[in-house]
């Protein structure tokens, strides 16, 4: 009988087969958010408490969203620069048919580069403002990317900070072949659009 272990966002079997399999699932994002830059002590920082990504991708004959609750992020400002990291598993996301989401996995070399990340510098200054400017780095199967002067809308309830906008990506950005449905592909716009929850730790 496995006991578990409750972690942040699941949980995870004590059998160390489970564990071992669990942490190997769990490691990429695990490296990416430890790799936050910090040269000193850190002034400020803020843990992603909640998330919602999605992707929208269209068709002439349908239209299809591929959503994940599964992010992780974290936020950390030192002398008025902060870095900005959201990072997710790619086969986390979830368009309401299993076999469009396996295809998308290996349309983008999902199981070679299985997360994709966001990450932004902005000086902390820009926070408190309603609307956000940034600057940002995507990397998505196997490509980096940046794009500029992203709006975000940021709105503060508490402790709570809640930032939300639109990523114009393209699936030529990422090198990747727009999918096909009976011959036809799909568009090459892929808006990603990004809801998030932080607050301080």
């Amino acid at each position: 009988m496995n006991e578990y272990i409750f972690v942040e966002g699941g949980m995870i079997g004590t059998n160390r087969h489970v564990i071992g399999r669990g942490l190997r699932q769990m490691l990429p994002m695990i490296c990416l958010l430890l790799a936050v830059p910090v040269l000193a002590q850190p002034d400020h920082q803020w843990v992603l408490e909640k998330s919602t990504l999605t992707y929208h991708v269209s068709h002439p004959l349908h239209d299809t969203d591929g959503i994940s609750h599964a992010a992780r992020g974290k936020v950390v400002c030192h002398v008025g620069q902060c870095d900005v990291l959201i990072a997710a598993p790619v086969k986390s996301f979830d368009s309401g048919d299993s076999n469009r989401d396996l295809h998308m996995v290996q349309t983008t070399h999902g199981a070679q580069f299985p997360i994709i990340s966001v990450r932004i510098r902005l000086p902390e200054s820009a926070f408190g403002a309603s609307t956000v400017h940034c600057d940002l780095e995507i990397e998505f199967a196997g490509q980096t990317v940046q794009y500029r002067q992203v709006p975000f809308q940021e709105v503060t309830e508490g402790i709570y900070t809640r930032i939300s906008g639109t990523i114009p990506a393209m699936l030529s950005d990422f090198k990747i072949s727009p999918p096909s449905f009976l011959t036809v592909p799909v568009k090459n716009e892929m808006p990603v659009r990004v809801e998030t929850t932080w607050r301080p730790m």
